[in-house]
């Protein structure tokens, strides 16, 4: 196994309860991957996914192994869900599905009515959709030839876009961004993302937003705990440097320790990477004209920031849409620049847990998404982003943070390139556009070497955390079929 982020350590576990010995090869000090944790002057920080959606997804996880999720980690439900700054004002997401409803009817009469309406809709393209599409391999259309599934095509609305889906119920434009809002995690403007992902508003809506005790880093720790339970053995700060071929097989895998002989491997790093750096040329499945064709989801900027006092009033997970929305998309998808007035999120967890920051102090994340492939994210970049977001951050909640900040450190492009062999610097994989979904997706097994299999996000099912261990339960069981 080559990497140990969500979708490796997912691969990892469902082979060892099948018997199997597997060797996580993992670059860095630690599991996690884009997951990992950084932790100094008493704070603790995740370093990347901080949203915890789809519950079900990771507790039929570890069903999978016999396991709960509670003999891991502890959940909270988040109420408000996260909050939005608009313009002039900002709105708590409330987590009472009735008091989403009247929320929505306070800005758009009737539109509680076309709630309804709209996440019926959603509720049957989340369950069809996990049920009978997302835990497929994509590497035949054979494998969705399914009735369920060509009864309900049209219900699935695959070839109909988010944006014309919810402008079917909804008319208000602040009520239109916050329903358009869960698909930005998916990589690409809700014009160009099909409407069956609506089921992501069911999953927000209805499924709720959780925080897990400690952080995301605690899912992780979870995983990798049940992993060695498993008896998968881990090799950290083990980069691999090569992937020597032989027969259609993969021969021998050397890294900067030493080498492997095995009978599988499955690549859980970066696709691009992997392919691209690591296999002869006569070995890829993908030409380069391939994936410099390919949709990136954004990448990102990012800093952890520790204040060394509290704040008032404010949420867990903050959203901050008082700029001009399209522009922003516009320069992420379609001029890829860097952005003049973005919007950006930020994350409070210590708001929720005082275990992430020192006694009387805070744990702030911020994220600017910008267009994969930027380069010239220097210091100077970095601090003019930072000086214009805390600026406005302090505007909107009305207090003053930069005097406060004991802690601070930014991570951008290069550094996703650095860390994690990031393809152009991508935070979140490819955009799941229609083009790019299912078997029109990078396959889970190589093309070329019968004993090569791929996880993660580039992958199917997709970019996400809950998408990662589908990915890896995936390429788990291909592995099974075929060997």
């Amino acid at each position: 196994m080559i990497g140990s982020g969500f979708a490796g350590l997912a691969a990892a576990s469902c082979l060892a309860h099948e018997g199997w010995k597997v060797t996580v090869l993992e670059k860095q000090c630690s599991p996690g991957g884009r997951a990992r944790q950084l932790q100094s002057a008493g704070f603790s920080f995740d370093m990347g996914p901080s949203w915890y959606w789809m519950p079900d997804i990771f507790e039929r996880y570890f069903a999978l192994f016999g396991r709960q999720v509670s003999d891991y980690y502890h959940l909270q439900r988040l109420d408000p869900s996260y909050r939005v700054y608009w313009s002039e004002h900002h709105s708590d997401i409330p987590a009472d599905p009735a008091a989403f409803r009247a929320l929505l009817e306070s800005l758009q009469p009737g539109a509680a009515k076309h709630l309804d309406k709209f996440l019926r809709e959603a509720e049957y393209k989340y369950h069809t959709g996990m049920r009978k599409l997302v835990f497929k391999p994509g590497r035949s259309l054979w494998e969705y030839v399914d009735l369920d599934v060509m009864l309900g095509l049209f219900r699935l609305d695959l070839l109909s876009s988010m944006k014309s889906h919810i402008g079917k119920f909804f008319h208000h434009p602040g009520l239109r961004q916050l329903m358009e809002f869960p698909v930005l995690f998916l990589g690409a403007l809700p014009e160009n993302t099909p409407a069956l992902y609506s089921l992501m508003n069911y999953a927000d809506i209805q499924l709720g937003t959780w925080y897990p005790q400690g952080g995301m880093y605690s899912v992780v720790t979870g995983m990798y705990n049940l992993a060695l339970e498993l008896g998968v053995e881990f090799r950290f700060n083990e980069a691999v440097t090569a992937l020597s071929t032989m027969d259609k097989r993969i021969h021998e895998v050397i890294t900067e320790q030493g080498s492997y002989r095995p009978d599988v491997v499955i690549g859980a790093a970066d696709y691009h990477f992997i392919e691209t750096q690591l296999l002869p040329p006569g070995d890829r499945s993908y030409s380069n004209q391939y994936w410099d064709s390919r949709v990136l989801a954004p990448g990102c900027l990012l800093w952890y920031v520790g204040l060394s006092r509290k704040l008032n009033n404010v949420s867990h997970h903050n959203l901050f849409f008082d700029t001009d929305f399209n522009r922003h998309a516009h320069q992420i998808y379609s001029s890829r620049e860097w952005p003049d007035d973005p919007l950006f999120y930020v994350s409070i967890p210590s708001v929720t847990d005082d275990s992430v920051a020192p006694e009387g102090g805070e744990n702030l994340f911020f994220l600017v998404p910008v267009a994969a492939g930027l380069t010239g994210d220097d210091e100077a970049l970095r601090e003019k982003y930072f000086n214009q977001i805390v600026q406005r951050f302090e505007q909107r909640i009305g207090q003053s943070i930069s005097d406060a900040i004991v802690f601070r450190k930014s991570f951008a492009v290069s550094d996703f390139m650095q860390e994690y062999n990031a393809f152009k610097g991508n935070a979140y994989g490819l955009a799941n556009t229609l083009k790019q979904t299912a078997i029109l997706k990078p396959s889970c097994r190589s093309k070329k070497l019968h004993n090569l299999f791929y996880a993660g996000q580039l992958t199917v099912p997709g970019p996400g955390v809950p998408p990662s261990l589908i990915s890896g339960e995936v390429a788990a069981k291909q592995v099974l079929k075929y060997f």
